[in-house]
């Protein structure tokens, strides 16, 4: 049996295709490449260039590759982007979410593991957000994940698969043996962004908004690294196939780091001072978002390994490195 993972050439799905491997797994990627690298994909998972959209291409693959669970990566990712093209992130993160559902219905896909978001919850306030808050959403992107959550819901119900849906926090830093990382050109996620800056690939970077009603001013998120995060996943693919019901947690630490305090993490770990700009806020921008992952622990027997905001950082730094003796060649 196969593992369709969607979106695996990029970020976070290139990581879960070595999780996959590692664990013995076999594979296949299905990404368009948009923003993800051929490279990216290990060469002992098969990948196949394509959209989720097309069923007929994703259905002829899960009937040929005899596809047991799906592993949904694939998606648009930036909150202000969002705020700016609501009808493409609709279009992206739901409609063909929807499309991606019905093929596995229709191929009878047992399981479906859903990348969702702590964008669902909007700013929730200053405690740890757990699952069974109110469900806010500030920007397109967050309802657009929302729905396709909703979707899986409802279709689970009337077909019979089981699924779970992880509410991500802040996903940074790099695969330990560095066999893959954050790539994607013109990242905005802090940390990323942070690094390059500390490598020398940006001049500077900005901070958007410091007038937050946080400890420092700036926003405040709960960062997890990448490969404690796909190693949630594949507890879940586990649980799931063990017979267990369908799922909604959430994936971050339970504590939060404010933005100042990231960029003064890299420049620690680098060695390197950088010029930060102060700017206004950023459209959608939640306040402070931090989970609770409780659940996560209860339910998958999830323990973080690598949950220091330095070792995030170092990895990130590392792979920053690589890329530019990659771009160099």
């Amino acid at each position: 049996m196969t593992i369709l993972v969607t979106g695996g050439a990029g970020y976070i799905g290139s990581h879960m295709v070595w999780e996959l491997l590692d664990r013995g797994e076999e594979v296949v990627v299905l990404d368009r490449l948009s923003t993800g690298f051929d490279w990216a994909v290990p060469e002992a998972a098969k990948l196949v260039v394509g959209d989720i959209a097309d069923q007929t291409l994703v259905e002829e693959l899960m009937e040929s590759r005899s596809v047991e669970a799906v592993i949904h990566f694939a998606g648009s990712i930036v909150v202000p982007e969002s705020v700016a093209d609501p009808l493409g992130y609709y279009l992206n993160n739901t409609v063909k979410s929807r499309a991606l559902i019905e093929s596995a219905v229709r191929c009878g896909v047992k399981h479906f593991i859903f990348s969702s978001t702590a964008a669902v919850y909007g700013t929730p306030g200053n405690e740890a957000v757990s699952e069974d808050a109110p469900l806010r959403p500030e920007s397109p992107y967050g309802h657009s994940k929302l729905m396709t959550e909703v979707m899986l819901r409802d279709a689970a119900a009337a077909h019979g698969f089981t699924y779970t849906a992880l509410r991500y926090f802040n996903v940074s830093g790099a695969d330990p043996k560095m066999r893959t990382g954050q790539s994607t050109q013109g990242a905005t996620h802090l940390i990323k962004v942070a690094c390059e800056a500390a490598t020398g690939k940006r001049a500077r970077m900005e901070i958007y908004g410091t007038d937050y009603p946080t400890r420092d001013g700036s926003c405040i998120r709960d960062f997890i690294h990448v490969a404690d995060l796909v190693h949630a996943h594949y507890l879940a693919l586990q649980r799931l196939r063990h017979g267990g019901d369908s799922l909604v947690a959430n994936c971050g630490y339970g504590r939060g780091h404010s933005v100042l305090e990231v960029i003064e993490a890299v420049k620690q770990v680098s060695g390197k001072d950088f010029p930060v700009i102060r700017t206004g806020r950023r459209a959608g921008d939640a306040i402070a978002v931090v989970s609770n992952p409780q659940r996560c622990m209860a339910e998958l027997g999830w323990r973080p390994q690598h949950d220091s905001l330095n070792e995030i950082v170092g990895h990130a730094l590392q792979w920053e490195e690589l890329l530019r003796q990659r771009n160099r060649l």
